[in-house]
């Protein structure tokens, strides 16, 4: 595949789902188990708005490797370890937990009945700023890329 020009609405089209969908996810009740389950449409919430996050995140980054890097498309583990390998995801830490995020991805869309409502709080609670920080890295890499076109 040969790189090209980024595509700078698809980056920011893809990054508005992943904000909007940490937001949808924060907006939720999430102070204890019970609160977040007393309603199961917040699990079904939290599900569906997790999914939109990380199949937007890895849309950027795919996007991002073909146009910038001439790599074609990829299984979701493999972006994310392209994504680092290309600076894409420069930050070692964030590159690894992308790895992790793409797993998580696969989990929720192939063994979604094995997903629980106790690990979706602590993805809540504990894990949206990781999401955050990806979707920053994306972002600097669009403007990195698009200035050196």
């Amino acid at each position: 595949m040969t790189p090209g020009a980024v595509d700078l609405k698809i980056v920011r089209d893809r990054l508005l789902v992943v904000e909007q969908s940490v937001m949808d996810l924060r907006s939720l009740p999430h102070t204890s188990l019970e609160e977040f389950t007393s309603d199961r449409r917040n699990v079904l919430a939290a599900d569906a708005a997790l999914r939109r996050a990380l199949e937007a995140l890895f849309d950027v980054a795919r996007h991002l490797l073909a146009k910038g890097a001439g790599v074609g498309s990829l299984e979701y583990r493999e972006v994310a370890q392209r994504a680092a390998e290309h600076g894409i995801v420069a930050d070692p830490e964030l590159a690894a937990r992308m790895v992790e995020m793409a797993g998580y991805r696969n989990r929720l869309t192939h063994h979604y009945d094995d997903v629980t409502p106790t690990e979706l709080l602590v993805v809540i609670t504990q894990h949206l700023e990781d999401v955050e920080a990806i979707a920053n890295e994306l972002r600097s890499a669009a403007a990195r890329l698009i200035g050196s076109h």
